[in-house]
């Protein structure tokens, strides 16, 4: 056990990490801390630097500079170390599926080396956990796509690691799945001794973290729990769609004193009680509203303050950064 476990300190600690792929700059030199049996997140748009950096944690990636430990152990120096401590869901599915569930787990179990007297009380364990112990001797391409994620989760878990990554945990699957998948995820870290990280760009999925970490074009722009998050916004989210948004805009700022700008295909600006200054708004704007939305601040409006546009905006004009990352390669395999 190394002194930075004993001591209680990090999960997962990084320094100046950074990754590129020629002249692509995936990941600029992030900093940050993951305590102990914390869950933690990354949110931020696809090509952001989220699955680069997992990437670099798991030792799939090798960083172009600075240093990361997981668990302890340095993931440059001691690969081996940090492997066996950790459990990893990939974006898209690795079971074999031909196999049953349970084959899927005993070949994952001879790979981590999970002693055989102890594998059946295992993984009767984190299958019941996540409600799939009776279809054990199903094959894998019968499962929907929420019962394949639980199996994965089930699968990283079975070698009992400090450290869970979830690599947008439920791309793809239904909003009823992935509130299903939640749950589960809420039971293990009851029931296991487990520090988890996730990434994400669903806001609400964002929500279940105890601290989040908003990554934008490789670099991290706040940090803090969602609740601070919000709270640092403040103002309240107003989005207007108009007959003519440049003059809307220009009347804003030069008769309200407010900046707006076009997001999601409205005029959007953030104002002090929102309710309360829309009356004014249509009083004395001198462009026609065809529509209004006021909201109180969210993850998105956070995003949004911090980088100058919304998530999805930046999902609309984004390229894929990582496409070509030799972790994208892994990941598909």
């Amino acid at each position: 056990m190394t002194e930075l476990q004993r001591d209680g300190q990090a999960a997962v600690s990084v320094r100046g990490l950074q990754k590129r792929y020629g002249d692509l700059v995936a990941v600029r030199g992030v900093d940050f801390e993951v305590a102990p049996g914390e869950t933690f997140g990354f949110l931020g748009p696809n090509g952001a630097g989220k699955s680069t950096t997992i990437g670099m944690l798991c030792t799939l990636v090798e960083p172009t500079g600075g240093m990361a430990l997981v668990a302890g152990h340095d993931v440059v120096r001691a690969r081996g170390d940090v492997r066996r401590n950790i459990g990893l869901v990939f974006q898209d599915t690795t079971l074999d599926l031909y196999l049953t569930a349970e084959q899927n787990m005993r070949f994952h179990a001879e790979l981590y080396g999970v002693p055989r007297d102890l594998l059946g009380d295992r993984m009767h364990q984190v299958l019941d956990m996540v409600g799939l112990w009776e279809r054990r001797s199903s094959r894998v391409n019968t499962f929907s796509g929420g019962m394949k994620r639980r199996l994965e989760i089930a699968r990283g878990l079975l070698h009992s690691p400090r450290v869970l990554f979830l690599d947008e945990p439920t791309v793809g699957l239904d909003p009823q799945t992935r509130a299903s998948i939640w749950a589960y995820i809420h039971e293990l870290r009851q029931q296991e001794d487990i520090t988890i990280f996730l990434t994400t760009h669903y806001m609400d999925e964002a929500e279940h973290c105890d601290r989040i970490a908003i990554i934008d074009q490789g670099a991290i722009v706040v940090l803090d729990s969602p609740e601070a998050l919000k709270a640092s916004v403040g103002k309240d989210r107003v989005q207007i769609r108009t007959a003519n948004d440049p003059q809307a805009i220009a009347e804003l700022r030069d008769r309200f004193d407010i900046e707006a700008s076009v997001h999601e295909g409205a005029v959007t600006f953030a104002v002090a009680g929102g309710e309360q200054f829309i009356p004014r708004l249509f009083a004395e704007l001198g462009v026609p509203i065809e529509s209004v939305n006021v909201s109180r601040p969210s993850l998105d409006d956070v995003f949004l303050t911090y980088t100058g546009r919304t998530i999805r905006d930046a999902e609309a004009s984004s390229s894929d950064r990582f496409r070509a990352s030799p972790f994208a390669a892994a990941a598909r395999r």
